[in-house]
Parts: C-alpha cells; sequence; structure tokens
C-alpha cells in the first residue's frame, strides 16, 4: 500500500475517534469506546444507529468490520454498510467504498467503481482530506484506460444527477 493511503488511514482512526455528530443522532458514546479501543462496545453502539441509517455509523460500523475491530472481519458485510452510507453521500464511505473496490475485497475488482467512488469522495470531502482522496483516484487512473476513466466520471456525474 502507498504510504499517502497509510497516512490516511491514520488521519481516518482519528476521524473516527473524535467525530461526535452524524445525520443528527448524537454518538459520542461510541466514538469514546473506540478511541478507548473497546471495539466490541463500539460496535454495540454503532449497530443500531447504522441499521436507523445513519451513515457516519453505517461507514464506521463498515471499516470496523473491514478490519476486524469488535467484529468478526467480513469484507462483504463491510461493502454494504460502505455501500449505504456512500449513497447517502457519506464521503469517507464513499473513499473506503472505492479502496475496496481498487483492492478486490468483499466485491469483484473494478477499477471503474473505484473511480467513480474516489472521485465522489474528493469532491465531497473535508479539505484536510480531498488531497489524498485526490492522490488514491488519480493512482486508480493510472491503471485505467482513457475509456475506462470516461466512464467512471460518467457514473459520477449520474450518481449526482440522480440525487437531484
Amino acid at each position: 500500500m502507498c504510504r499517502t493511503a497509510w497516512c490516511f488511514f491514520g488521519v481516518l482512526a482519528v476521524c473516527v475517534i473524535t467525530a461526535s455528530y452524524a445525520n443528527g443522532q448524537s454518538v459520542p458514546g461510541a466514538w469514546t469506546a473506540y478511541g478507548r479501543g473497546d471495539y466490541v462496545a463500539a460496535a454495540r453502539q454503532l449497530e443500531p444507529l447504522a441499521r436507523r441509517g445513519n451513515a457516519a455509523a453505517q461507514g464506521r460500523l463498515g471499516f470496523m468490520y473491514a478490519n476486524g475491530l469488535g467484529v468478526p472481519q467480513d469484507f462483504e458485510i463491510a461493502v454494504n454498510l460502505y455501500l449505504r452510507a456512500a449513497e447517502q453521500g457519506d464521503a469517507t464511505a464513499q473513499y473506503l467504498l472505492g479502496l475496496t473496490y481498487d483492492k478486490g475485497q468483499g466485491v469483484g475488482r473494478n477499477e471503474v467503481f473505484a473511480y467513480k467512488w474516489l472521485n465522489l469522495a474528493a469532491a465531497r470531502a473535508p479539505k484536510r482530506e480531498r488531497e489524498h482522496y485526490m492522490l488514491l483516484r488519480d493512482a486508480v487512473a493510472s491503471k485505467m484506460t482513457r475509456a475506462e476513466v470516461a466512464e467512471a466520471q460518467s457514473l459520477a456525474v449520474e450518481w449526482i444527477v440522480g440525487r437531484r
């Protein structure tokens, strides 16, 4: 994995630990539990929020499933959670879903979908994370043909238009 990706995972962990609100629902208890390394308690608190459609909880719980933190490692569950959050516009989940498609973890490897989700994440990301997302999107693009990049960009535009 490239150095930039490892750096971003550190930033992501900090964001997971310090986030307090998501979709209007307070989840500080889950972040506190995560921060002290009590992943089982964090997962237990995130699960009902994720089931109710809280995008931030879905994305963070997906990260926990992808990495086996407090729950059994399961890439398919992680992908499902990432997708639910990404469809709601959660930039972190879009980023993680893009990486998942690039690596082929829990889904078939697909650079077009990886680029689509990384591109959407870069467009929505907070300023401090945007550059990391763009670097990884561009790394995926370097493995693609021009036609594939155009297809991925078209899919991203369709996703945006479909949300209006």
